[in-house]
């Protein structure tokens, strides 16, 4: 990979990777080993079993959030989203600050629509990058080449998006060691039952995780906090109106530039 070709991959792949994050900030983690891992209560954890497969069995919802990852991003999105068969559906994505959000302006836009789909993640860019693309308004993100693009981080990438869905918060809180019922609140006028842990994510890093599940056992709010390489990670996400329906349509072919093949042909290299 050129020089030229490496800045771009790493500008496009990291927009990418703070895309994920909209569904969910963490969707793996370490458990510790058993022998030395505290046992949470036994009805903590059956009641997160039970909130995980509602969740999980409820296939699509309305979702809004927000993102702040250090000085490095700051964006909020609204949509709906599908899991029966991997990860589906349309986001409007907002940056509002950071420098992810001084590319976005370089590039036309800062508001631009998101498509998920099996095979691959849609982006609709602004004007700026369609001038560099032959008039071509979408990019592709195809997971099968993020590999290519970003070794292992980038198959882990495509692993996560490919699998990434509501329930994976409260599966990921099943992983930790301290996670405890916090007690009874109100989330946007609607009673439901708070729950709270830490968790290990990618080896080494903790966050905490803070979800808030509803009379139905479905997951209405979640809150991810901790730290990465490019400073504190906050995201606070909303759920509603579970079995919504979730279309989503692949952008026309004719208007869709290809990732790997915009940096094989150098197109992105000056907006590195």
């Amino acid at each position: 990979m050129t020089s030229t070709r490496a800045r771009g991959a790493a500008l496009w792949i990291a927009l990418l990777t703070a895309l994920a994050a909209l569904a969910a900030c963490t969707s793996s983690s370490d458990r510790p080993d058993e022998e030395d891992r505290p046992t949470p209560s036994r009805a903590v954890t059956a009641a997160l079993r039970t909130v995980e497969r509602s969740t999980d069995r409820a296939d699509s919802a309305r979702v809004s959030s927000t993102t702040t990852v250090g000085s490095a991003l700051s964006m909020k999105a609204q949509g709906t989203l599908a899991w029966s068969d991997g990860l589906t559906g349309t986001l409007t994505i907002t940056y509002t600050g950071g420098t992810t959000a001084e590319t976005m302006r370089r590039l036309g836009t800062t508001s631009m629509e998101a498509r998920y789909l099996r095979d691959a993640y849609y982006a609709r860019m602004g004007e700026a990058f369609a001038a560099k693309a032959d008039g071509k308004h979408w990019i592709k993100y195809a997971y099968d080449d993020l590999k290519d693009l970003a070794g292992s981080s980038g198959a882990d990438l495509a692993d996560q998006m490919r699998g990434t869905a509501p329930h994976t918060s409260v599966k990921l809180l099943l992983s930790s060691a301290d996670v405890r019922k916090v007690g009874e609140e109100t989330v946007r006028g609607e009673a439901a039952t708070r729950y709270s842990g830490t968790v290990r994510v990618d080896g080494a890093t903790t966050q905490t995780v803070d979800i808030w599940v509803d009379d139905r056992d479905l997951l209405i709010k979640k809150v991810e906090r901790g730290r990465t390489a490019t400073g504190s990670l906050t995201q606070t996400a909303y759920y509603g109106d579970y079995g919504v329906k979730a279309p989503v349509e692949k952008p026309p072919a004719a208007d869709t530039a290809d990732l790997k093949e915009l940096l094989k042909e150098g197109t992105l290299g000056g907006a590195s």
